[in-house]
């Protein structure tokens, strides 16, 4: 029983092991080859285990001798890259070379009773002579690799070839094993003798040979697996070579071109590599170093402005009465003495040790940068050019402001005039601010402008000024302007005009904003106005209230603001935002804390235009003096002198010379900067309209916000208006051939200069404040065109007369009429006796009240025509003497005749 259940385990072995090796023998891609199942498995095992031996032993000793030839001579590394390149073909081709069977050859019966002998794994083949190019054609077998000596990819192989390892050697004691078909169907008989399983593994079956067994019955039939392959038809079995030889020599060269290829590629590859990595570090060192940022742009705290009162600025020490820490502001102007009350810097004592100048914020802010400037002086150069800075939050202790490597020392002023601005690389928070000199030129003197903005929780103060409407705040420079005008008409085209009264030395047009009802024309009773500012280029606040005040009438026109509706409709208004456009566009490029007190002041070919005009005060006082007024030289437009045109006259001059005699303006104000203050004529002296002079002064200093606040003193000096921010410029500072005494004397305007400011170019963040205190003041001037009394002259037929009279008793300066008739006579309220006057016709004189309602008081006049002309071309025929007249009367009644005649042809 024992042993039955042994040869039926030991065939189901065979089983298992015969179907793996079916499946192995259809994986095989020899081309036209017929695989037969074995007879004998033992002998086939025995010959597989052979030719894996010599196999083995020959790449053995090939590795040994490729190694002992290496050692032996060194070669470069081309040729090393080419013989390894060899080599590995060599072995390939070894590794699949195997040994083909010997078709001709007849084998032996197999005896089933003869133990097969075992291989011998130590035998070892002869060492073939390794040629240098074998160029024999083989056939590839890419799925045989080559042999390894060690066990694991020898059982591989041998699973290739179709014998597995798992078969073990029959023993004697079972000579007979089981047919092949009992493993698939049920056995017919009990076993099968061995000779009828033990066929040759590589010959074909011995039935299928004629002749070759005699013995063998043909009707006797062996089970048999034979695969077809798709791309071969015949079933001749191959017998010739199955492996290929390689050309070496051309693999060899393709390999190092290919090893070439891959070393420039990798040789790119690290290149890149190696970039990157630099850009990396080279972006990683740049990140570490600490570049400074563009620093924080803050607007001025308003040292020059005055917004920074005189008690927020301290000092460790003065050298004289007149250089206290007070005068240490931007641009602060001293007096022509130079030991005056008033000094133009903040001057230390020079036996001090330590100096400071210091200044208060009365809040914490945002401390960004200092602009220093040397000592105003007509004689000395004193200026700092070396300071550090210091902040505190209590006065006491202090902190210099450092760079990072040291404490971080300010260059400074080269010359006493031009600005120097200084910038901290990040905003300091602080209180207080100190500039500490280091050193200086001449004597230790310096003005300073603080750059400084709000922290985000600042409050503003009940007494701070917002500003609530809706305009454009920004400085604009030439082309800009133009622009902004040019919108403006487009926004309101049918009560505004834009037209030029001229060009400067450059040939930049002077562009003027015409406001009215109905722009174009002069309308007869309706007075002329006029607003001019930029006759200094460098004071640009002006400019920019003009601007201002554009968009301002137009926008409230447009939403039927009364009072603007009747200012347009009842005044024609000019508004001229520069009359020197060459020098405030100098001006706008240096920005507004870098020009000093005079850069752009000047026009282009050095003229102040406002001392530019031609001088009429002498003429009127000489002739006043001797006794030609109003016989000889009038009171009232008095005319050019004789080639003055042709002199030292700019062209913007000129060209405002003409603008003036063109238009019948009434009233007008000129925009500076540089004080806060309003002057009115004479220049020189008083005028006979000295009275309403002042009152056209003070509607505009009152109305403004901080006008009148001259408790402080004026912007360098002493409050010189007593109070109500006015003042003669005779009492300030006279000039000869000022732009207002010249329009009081050759036309009917009268002219005030209204200085706007101690900044002559305040910062851009500083004009909606300037507009809230001065846009009352703007339009309340304009009104006062109104004031006093207003009429046209006609003769009896209605006819307007132009050219007429019209003189006020008590003042000795008359106003003629306009072309259609049409006059305006400013004055305060009371009673007046008025006379117009005219050419040919007798004059006419009336008493006129000015009230103190708003508006004009009417007063026209009707005149008819005399005989003085016929008067005066009698006495012309006789020379202008006496005409004596012969009556029938007595003598004595003719001599009184006579002399009533005379008396009359003088009159």
């Amino acid at each position: 029983m024992k042993a039955e259940v042994l040869i039926l385990w030991v065939g189901l072995t065979l089983c298992c092991t015969l179907i793996c090796g079916r499946e192995d023998v259809k994986e095989n891609k020899f081309a036209g080859v017929q695989v037969r199942e074995p007879q004998t498995l033992t002998k086939n095992r025995r010959q597989a285990e052979e030719v894996d031996a010599e196999m083995l032993d020959k790449l053995t000793e090939v590795v040994e001798d490729e190694k002992t030839k290496s050692k032996k001579k060194k070669k470069t590394p081309e040729e090393i890259e080419a013989a390894r390149a060899k080599k590995a073909a060599e072995r390939e081709a070894k590794a699949k070379k195997q040994k083909a069977p010997k078709p001709t050859k007849k084998p032996k019966p197999p005896k089933p009773t003869k133990k097969p002998k075992p291989p011998k794994p130590t035998k070892k083949p002869k060492v073939p002579k390794p040629t240098k190019k074998p160029k024999t054609t083989t056939t590839v077998q890419p799925d045989i690799k080559q042999p390894y000596p060690d066990k694991e990819e020898e059982k591989k192989l041998l699973t290739k070839l179709g014998l597995d390892t798992s078969i073990q050697p029959v023993t004697p004691k079972e000579p007979v094993e089981p047919d092949l078909d009992d493993m698939f169907k049920k056995p017919t008989s009990p076993t099968k003798t061995h000779s009828e399983l033990d066929v040759d593994y590589w010959h074909p079956r011995p039935d299928e040979v004629p002749g070759r067994y005699p013995d063998m019955k043909k009707d006797v039939t062996t089970p048999e697996v034979i695969m077809y392959i798709p791309e071969e038809s015949t079933t001749v079995p191959y017998i010739g070579a199955w492996y290929e030889e390689y050309d070496y020599t051309d693999l060899a060269a393709k390999k190092q071109e290919e090893e070439e290829e891959r070393a420039l590629k990798e040789k790119a590859e690290k290149a890149e590599r190696l970039r990157k990595k630099w850009e990396e570090e080279e972006e990683e060192r740049r990140k570490q170093i600490s570049v400074p940022a563009e620093p924080k742009k803050c607007p001025p705290l308003g040292l020059e402005s005055h917004r920074v009162e005189d008690d927020q600025l301290l000092a460790s020490s003065q050298s004289h009465h007149g250089f206290s820490a007070q005068r240490g502001r931007l641009n602060m102007q001293g007096s022509d003495n130079d030991e005056d009350l008033y000094g133009g810097a903040w001057c230390a004592e020079s036996e001090e040790r330590e100096h400071w100048f210091q200044v208060d914020a009365r809040r914490e802010v945002e401390f960004t940068g200092v602009i220093t400037q040397g000592r105003n002086s007509e004689l000395h150069e004193d200026f700092v050019s070396s300071y550090f800075v210091a902040f505190s939050n209590d006065s006491r202790d202090w902190t210099l402001l450092h760079d990072g490597y040291a404490e971080w020392l300010f260059y400074g002023n080269v010359d006493k005039e031009t600005p120097v601005m200084s910038q901290f690389a990040t905003p300091v928070v602080a209180r207080y601010i100190r500039i500490l000199p280091q050193s200086w030129n001449g004597s230790l003197c310096l003005r300073a402008e603080i750059l400084a903005c709000q922290l985000p929780s600042y409050h503003h103060s009940e007494n701070e000024v917002n500003p609530s409407d809706d305009l454009d705040f920004r400085h604009h420079n030439y082309k800009e302007m133009r622009q902004m005008m040019k919108v403006i008409n487009e926004e309101c085209p049918n009560i505004t005009r834009i037209y030029n009264i001229g060009k400067s030395s450059q040939g930049l047009k002077m562009y003027a904003m015409e406001i009215s009802d109905n722009p174009g024309e002069h309308e007869p009773g309706e007075p002329e106005f006029r607003y001019t500012a930029g006759l200094h280029g460098n004071e640009a606040l002006g400019r920019e209230l003009l601007l201002l005040l554009m968009q301002f009438l137009c926008k409230e026109y447009n939403d039927d603001n009364p009072r603007v509706r009747r200012l347009v409709d009842g005044v024609r208004i000019h508004l001229v935002p520069s009359l020197n456009p060459d020098a405030y566009e100098l001006a706008y490029e240096m920005g507004s804390e870098m020009g000093n007190w005079a850069l752009g002041h000047w026009t282009e070919e050095g003229y102040d235009i406002f001392q530019n005009f031609p001088d009429l005060n002498s003429i009127l006082w000489g002739a006043e003096d001797r006794g030609w007024v109003p016989r000889i030289v009038p009171n009232h437009h008095i005319p050019l002198p004789e080639n003055f045109l042709n002199g030292s006259l700019a062209v913007e001059t000129k060209a405002v010379i003409t603008w003036m005699e063109r238009n019948p303006f009434v009233l007008g104000a000129n925009l500076q900067g540089g004080e806060k203050l309003v002057t009115y004529p004479f220049d020189m002296q008083e005028t006979p309209d000295d009275a309403m002079f002042r009152w056209l002064a003070m509607s505009y200093a009152h109305s403004h916000l901080t006008m009148t606040e001259t408790y402080r003193g004026s912007c360098h000096g002493d409050d010189i208006t007593g109070g109500q921010g006015i003042t003669n410029r005779a009492t300030w500072k006279p000039v000869v051939g000022s732009m207002n005494d010249f329009s009081y004397l050759h036309t009917n305007c009268f002219e005030l200069s209204i200085f706007l400011g101690c900044d002559k170019f305040p910062h851009e963040s500083e004009l909606p404040l300037e507009w809230e205190n001065n846009r009352e003041a703007l339009l309340s001037f304009i009104e006062q065109v109104h004031r006093g009394i207003k009429g046209i002259v006609r003769d009896i037929d209605g006819n307007p007369l132009p050219n007429a009279t019209i003189s006020v008793e008590g003042i000795r300066h008359d106003v003629k009429t306009a072309v259609g008739g049409d006059y305006w006579r400013l004055l305060n309220p009371g009673e007046y006796k008025v006379t117009a006057k005219a050419d040919g016709y007798t004059p006419q004189t009336r008493l006129c009240m000015v009230g103190y309602d708003s508006g004009a008081t009417p007063c026209s006049f009707t005149l008819t025509k005399s005989n003085w002309d016929r008067i005066k071309k009698i006495m012309a025929l006789h020379g202008k003497r006496p005409i004596r007249l012969i009556t029938k009367r007595s003598r004595k009644h003719r001599n009184l005749t006579l002399t009533e005649v005379t008396c009359k042809l003088h009159l």
